[in-house]
C-alpha cells in the first residue's frame, strides 16, 4: 500500500441532455431489499471507458439534487460523463426517486429515526450488483460526498472485492469525539441520556425547507457577496430540485422535503467517536478530501481514516484550500475546479 497525505431493473424514462452537454441521461428502477432504488445514469453520447462510477449523496438531499443540476457548474455528473466515464447516481431508500418507508409517511414523532446506515450499504450493495450485471464490470468506482462518504466506504469495507477506486469527501469517520455541531452538546443530543441522540425530539424523519438548505452554505462562504464564491443559478437549481425530489413537498406550507433522520443519529454516533465500521478491510484505490472550509468533517477524520487503510492498495488525502463542505457546487475557482481534478486523475 501507498499512502500520500496531502495538506426489478426497469427503465423509467429517457431524456436527453442539450447537445452541447454531449451526455445521455437515462431514469432507472432498481429492485433493493425494501422497495424500489432510483438511479440516474449519466453517460457520454458515444461510448464509456473504464468501470461505471456510482455517485452518493449525503444525509439530507439527494442524487439529482446533489450531483446533476440542469445549468452551467451543476453537474458533477455530467463532468465526469465527459471525460469518458459511466456514472451512476443513486439515491438510497428514503430519498428522491427511491421508495420510502411507511415511517415518512406517518408524522415524525410517530417512529424513530429511519433508514439506518446498515440499510443504506445493503441498498448501495443492491445496485451495484445491478450495475455490475448491466456492465460486466466485476468492480465499481464509489464516490461519496459527506455521509455518503460515509457510506461508499463502509459499504467498501463490507465488500472489498466489489470496489476498485473509492473517494470519500468531506466525510465523517468516527475515531474521534467531539464535534461543533454534532456532537455532545447539540441539539441531537438527548439530555436525559448523555452521549446518546434524542430519538424522540428528532424522530423519523426531518423537513427541510428552501431558505433551510443554504444557511450553512451561506455561513461558510468567507465574503459577503455569495454569488462572487457561488452561481446563483446553481443555488436556485439545488434548492428547486431538492423540493421537487419529494412529490408531497407542496402540500405543506412552506413547501418542504423530508429526509430521513437515521443519517443524522449515525452523525452524531462518528461526532462523539463512535466507529460505525472500520477502515482496516478496504482495499480500494482510496481518495480522501477534505475542504479547508468544511463544516461537517473535522481533520482529525482524515488522519485517523488515512491511518486505518491499512490494506488500500494505495491512499492520498489531500486539502482543498478554500473550499466549503459544497465545493463540487462553488465557482470554478473557488474549489470546484480542484476537486474535479483531483477526483477525474484518481478515477483513471
Amino acid at each position: 500500500m501507498v499512502k500520500t497525505i496531502l495538506t426489478l431493473a426497469v427503465a423509467a424514462s429517457i431524456t436527453h441532455a442539450p447537445p452541447a452537454d454531449r451526455v445521455v441521461r437515462k431514469d432507472w428502477k432498481v429492485r433493493g431489499e425494501a422497495g424500489n432504488l432510483g438511479v440516474r445514469e449519466v453517460r457520454p453520447e458515444r461510448s464509456s471507458r473504464g468501470r461505471p462510477v456510482l455517485l452518493l449523496h449525503g444525509a439530507r438531499v439527494p442524487g439529482v439534487a446533489s450531483f446533476d443540476l440542469p445549468v452551467p457548474g451543476g453537474s458533477t455528473a455530467a463532468d465526469l460523463a465527459r471525460a469518458g466515464h459511466r456514472v451512476f447516481i443513486v439515491d438510497v431508500r428514503g430519498y428522491g426517486a427511491s421508495d420510502r418507508p411507511a415511517a415518512l409517511d406517518a408524522p415524525p414523532s410517530a417512529n424513530p429515526p429511519a433508514v439506518t446506515g446498515e440499510q443504506v450499504v445493503r441498498d448501495i450493495a443492491s445496485v451495484v450488483d445491478w450495475v455490475r450485471g448491466k456492465t460486466g464490470h466485476r468492480r465499481v468506482d464509489l464516490v461519496g460526498w459527506a455521509t455518503g462518504g460515509h457510506w461508499a466506504a463502509w459499504y467498501a469495507s463490507v465488500h472489498p472485492d466489489r470496489v476498485e477506486h473509492l473517494v470519500v469527501h468531506n466525510s465523517l469517520y468516527g475515531a474521534l469525539d467531539g464535534h461543533p455541531m454534532l456532537g455532545r452538546g447539540s441539539e441531537y443530543e438527548d439530555p436525559a441520556r448523555p452521549g446518546s441522540f434524542d430519538d424522540a425530539r428528532h424522530g423519523a424523519y426531518r423537513l427541510s425547507t428552501a431558505p433551510s438548505l443554504l444557511g450553512g452554505w451561506d455561513a461558510s462562504i468567507p465574503v459577503a457577496d455569495k454569488a462572487e464564491w457561488r452561481d446563483p443559478r446553481v443555488a436556485a437549481a439545488y434548492v428547486e430540485h431538492a423540493l421537487a425530489s419529494d412529490p408531497t413537498s407542496a402540500d405543506r406550507e412552506p413547501p418542504s422535503f423530508r429526509a430521513p433522520t437515521g443519517a443524522m443519529k449515525d452523525s452524531f454516533h462518528l461526532a462523539t467517536g463512535r466507529r460505525l465500521w472500520h477502515a482496516g478491510t478496504i482495499t480500494a484505490r482510496t481518495l480522501v478530501l477534505r475542504g479547508e472550509l468544511d463544516f461537517w468533517s473535522r481533520e482529525g477524520d482524515v488522519t485517523t481514516l488515512v491511518a486505518d487503510l491499512r490494506r488500500a492498495r494505495e491512499v492520498r488525502a489531500v486539502s482543498l484550500p478554500g473550499a466549503t463542505h459544497f465545493a463540487h457546487l462553488d465557482r470554478p475557482e473557488h474549489g470546484r475546479d480542484r476537486l474535479l481534478a483531483e477526483v477525474l486523475r484518481w478515477l483513471r
